[in-house]
């Protein structure tokens, strides 16, 4: 059972360096010219780190992640931008005004 344990822990070690990798890289390849960000990358990389986040006290003698490590704010980011990304909610694009066209009245 210790050898288990011994597993786990490894294992569970190897899963948080590489989600903060990929929170990382998303980091990186969210930002865009001209200083906006892509919605996209940018909901996926809170949500990479919400997971670190929830696995980090499973995770023997490693220092708390680099970023701000409250879940439930890191939920409330990923789902705000989950939104800008499928364009929901108050992110939906405007629909275009219609005008109704007619045929002109008949001359007479």
């Amino acid at each position: 059972m210790n050898d288990l344990a011994a597993v786990r822990a490894q294992e569970y070690e190897k899963v948080f360096n590489e989600l903060l990798d990929v929170a990382a890289r998303l980091d990186m390849l969210r930002r865009l010219e001209g200083g906006g960000v892509d919605p996209h990358a940018t909901a996926a990389m809170h949500a990479i780190r919400f997971a670190a986040t929830i696995l980090w006290p499973a995770v023997p003698d490693v220092p708390p992640p680099g970023f701000r490590h409250d879940s439930e704010w890191l939920l409330q980011l990923a789902a705000n931008w989950r939104e800008a990304a499928l364009e929901l909610g108050e992110f939906t694009p405007a629909r275009p005004t219609l005008r109704l066209v007619s045929d002109p009245p008949p001359s007479s």
